[in-house]
């Protein structure tokens, strides 16, 4: 075998030792090999290159100082089977960079697959595949090619350098940088910056201007993700305050003009980092770091390194973004079984016989009253000490998932992700997201459970991610339910899907 087929068995083993020893590991989602050293666990470089899908992860060796952090990498041909490659990007002695952060990939003007990067103490800075495997890397020799501004010198108070976001625009070459608004660090913005020779970059200007009334000031703009989407733009990031969110908005003459914001995590959330990559069928597809969300020594527990589904975006007629798993999911499906069309009446539940588990895809579809509260449990106990709730409120136009009842366990913590300086962290049991039915439209809720990670797919609009830690292990029933109103099931669909983490390569 080749050292690189030596290293994929070994990091699969390691996947299937890891997801047996762990009852909440996933199956099916997306897991590093690294161990319990994903923290924090960026997807990054996302490309699509010679018919394979390329993700790679921020990962920390702890062999190695300062944090360790290098980029894992993996790739597969179907977006459900993963080929484990050694690591792509590591600090090495001699660079300027003690650690590997945040970045993008791209193709650079010579057609070589590239990837930009934070070098953490160091700048931006570049490194070239030195095969159509993506295994070799090349680092720029002038890097960091965008140093780091320090205190006196160019750029300090003026820009910010950090998680690079890169692409090709005719001639020329553009990247972002993420960050808050200079000199006072509030609001979030990036700077745009050009080059036509990915060496020597100019400052242009900030990239956006922050809008006060949709995000806060505490705000940033990290791990920024800018693409076209049919007649759109979308700057799709993370605000360490509150997780993954996007704006839609137009780009003219090197200026992006947000039109609207919205959020892909709300208080309680798991979603954070986001990277996204467009494949040959010109689909935008789209991964997101999914925090563990029970308690840590410290300030998070560190979990396997876990990706949310790949989820492909476009617009629909009316600009909207929509939100869908890939069609590949339909390979893993096993054991179909449905419940005809009920109605579901206020205060009644109704236990889906047949229809269970904990490794699930589930559809339902139906029609509800405009004053309807009503949704699915998952994740039911026999005696009903444990159940998540998927409630669509028709009236408030909302989506949630409710854990108040998820977990008997004392581990659970589901705060809001992160960094919000000085603000408590909160125990959060119901995520909330905005989720509205047009008038007559029938509501369709698509759900992938996968052990610990629940993702909700309604109507292709809207998705609501959450994890979940049931302590029992009967802990697997499913039941329809309406507290207020009426919900009329036109059918509920389900399948086992089959566990690609426990199979051998």
């Amino acid at each position: 075998m080749k050292p690189t087929e030596v290293y994929a068995a070994e990091a699969a083993r390691r996947v299937r030792d890891m997801v047996a020893r762990d009852p909440h590991a996933p199956r099916y989602h997306f897991v590093a090999p690294e161990a319990r050293t994903a923290m924090p666990f960026d997807p990054n470089g996302a490309l699509y290159w010679r018919g394979r899908y390329h993700l790679f992860y921020i990962f920390q060796d702890p062999a190695l100082p300062e944090g360790g952090h290098c980029w894992g990498h993996a790739s597969s041909a179907d977006l459900l089977h993963w080929t484990y490659h050694p690591p792509a990007l590591v600090p090495a002695p001699g660079d300027p960079e003690t650690g590997i952060f945040s970045g993008a990939g791209f193709v650079n003007r010579d057609g070589v697959p590239t990837l930009i990067y934070h070098g953490v103490r160091a700048g931006t800075c570049l490194a070239t595949a030195e095969d159509d495997d993506l295994i070799r890397w090349r680092k720029h020799p002038a890097n960091p090619v965008i140093p780091e501004p320090r205190p006196g010198g160019p750029g300090w108070g003026v820009y910010n350098v950090f998680d690079p976001h890169a692409w090709v625009e005719g001639n020329e070459y553009r990247v972002i940088l993420g960050g808050r608004v200079k000199p006072h660090d509030l609001y979030d913005t990036a700077y745009l910056f050009r080059s036509t020779d990915l060496v020597r970059w100019e400052y242009l200007r900030t990239f956006y201007n922050p809008n006060p009334r949709l995000t806060a000031e505490e705000e940033d703009c990290a791990c920024p993700d800018f693409f076209k989407l049919g007649d759109r733009h979308v700057l799709v990031c993370i605000s360490h305050a509150y997780g993954t969110r996007y704006y839609l908005g137009r780009y003219q003459d090197g200026t992006f003009v947000p039109e609207e914001h919205h959020r892909m995590n709300w208080p309680g959330g798991p979603c954070f980092a986001p990277e996204s990559l467009e494949d040959a069928r010109g689909r935008r597809i789209l991964w997101i770091w999914l925090l563990d969300q029970r308690k840590g020594e410290k300030w998070m527990r560190a979990d396997l390194g876990v990706m949310s589904l790949p989820r492909v975006l476009a617009l629909d007629g009316r600009g909207r973004l929509l939100i869908e798993p890939p069609t590949e999911l339909a390979q893993l499906r096993r054991n179909p079984r449905a419940h005809a069309g009920r109605r579901v009446s206020a205060g009644a539940q109704v236990t889906l016989h047949g229809i269970g588990g904990d490794v699930l895809e589930l559809t339902l579809r139906g029609r509800l009253s405009a004053d309807a509260v009503c949704g699915v449990k998952v994740r039911v106990a026999p005696d009903g000490t444990e159940e998540t709730a998927i409630v669509v409120d028709a009236r408030a136009g909302t989506l949630a998932i409710d854990t108040t009842r998820g977990s008997t366990s004392p581990e659970v913590f589901q705060y809001d992700p992160l960094m919000r300086g000085g603000v408590p962290w909160q125990d959060t049991r119901v995520q909330t997201a905005p989720f509205t039915l047009d008038p007559d439209e029938p509501l369709e809720l698509r759900v992938f459970l996968d052990k610990s990670v629940l993702e909700v797919f309604a109507n292709r609009r809207q998705c609501v991610t959450q994890r979940i830690y049931p302590a029992g292990a009967a802990s697997l029933g499913t039941a329809l339910f309406c507290r207020q109103g009426v919900m009329e099931v036109a059918a509920v669909e389900a399948w086992d899907l089959a566990e690609v983490n426990t199979c051998s390569p």
